[in-house]
């Protein structure tokens, strides 16, 4: 029998017109339904606050407003879609999952409920222990650093002329190209080459000392992507995950094309031979600026994405829980 599920609230006169249609074509097509009250779920009413009547039928939504002929027409695409179907065994074991609730529709429904948490809790993680390095050099636990340079060094170029400094004389110390006034140059305060491939590597290998400070194991450009993301996935949280997804031109033109820029300009600039493109360096600046701006609007462009679809996890488990304890299906 088709399983039919109604989404009403208290004094909705369209519900019970749609409750009353329901029961008059139930000797056409026979169905069984249940009626859930979304003002008994946080969840449910999110989703149909401003939408009910909704009634489900199989495959098929049918949203306010909605006459007896629709429901109708509904209900017998559904009949002759599981006539159809028959004994199909992926149909059946839809039908079979629908008909509990499983581990795995408890598992998803928990983290759909804590996945933000979670998600701000790696970013904060990723993006901070970069940072413990530099503290624990200083402290004078290098055994302890090293590890964090190692792993952090299989996703970041760690440059040290592309890189913040802690417990130094400066917090960057950029190269000489850059124009960075105020500043010690990398080579002036290291004497490390600035030119050449040997020098990248020794640039790259370079951690620090007690005068210079010690390095972060994240770059100037990565600090400020996942810095970004994290800031905008806490402003998410704040205003308890309401906020829409930034339209994709704007995450474009706001968030990729400025970090695109900056970025492929100075690597093109730099390719030996290649001079298409005046030879730049960026600065630490314009490396942050681009880079929060891409991990921000990145962030706000994909954690509403993401929102949606926890949302729509937690009504499928919400209505599965309704429709299993509910003590009044009406079927008649």
């Amino acid at each position: 029998m088709i399983a039919v599920t109604l989404y009403t609230k208290q004094d909705c006169s369209l519900c019970e017109k749609a409750l009353r249609d329901l029961k008059a074509l139930q000797e056409t097509i026979p169905h069984n339904l249940a009626l859930v009250d979304i003002e008994h779920d946080r969840d449910l009413k999110q989703a149909f606050g401003h939408r009910v009547p909704v009634l489900q039928v199989g495959p098929y939504t049918l949203e306010a407003p909605f006459d007896r002929k629709k429901i109708h027409m509904t209900l017998a695409a559904a009949r002759d879609r599981q006539t159809q179907l028959g004994d199909d065994p992926k149909f059946q074991q839809r039908k079979t999952r629908g008909a509990s609730v499983s581990f795995v529709d408890r598992a998803g429904h928990w983290l759909s409920r804590r996945y933000l948490v979670l998600l701000n809790l790696l970013l904060f993680l990723y993006v901070g222990l970069p940072f413990l390095a530099p503290v624990l050099m200083n402290a004078g636990y290098p055994q302890a650093a090293r590890p964090i340079y190692s792993l952090y060094g299989a996703v970041c170029h760690q440059l040290a002329f592309r890189s913040w400094f802690l417990f130094g004389e400066q917090p960057v110390y950029p190269r000489a190209v850059a124009g960075v006034e105020g500043f010690q140059t990398f080579e002036q305060a290291t004497g490390i080459d600035e030119e050449g491939v040997s020098s990248l590597l020794d640039a790259r290998s370079f951690i620090g000392n007690e005068q210079v400070g010690y390095k972060v194991a994240f770059c100037q450009r990565d600090v400020a992507i996942y810095g970004g993301m994290l800031i905008f996935g806490l402003i998410f949280a704040a205003t308890r995950r309401r906020m829409r997804s930034l339209h994709w031109i704007l995450w474009i033109l706001i968030g990729c094309l400025p970090i695109a820029l900056d970025g492929f300009s100075q690597l093109f600039s730099q390719i030996p031979g290649f001079d298409f493109v005046a030879f730049r360096e960026s600065t630490p600046l314009l490396r942050t600026l681009t880079g929060f701006l891409f991990g921000f609007t990145t962030a706000w462009f994909g954690f509403p994405l993401l929102e949606e679809s926890m949302t729509e996890t937690r009504v499928i488990v919400a209505t599965k829980k309704v429709r299993l304890t509910t003590n009044n299906p009406k079927s008649s």
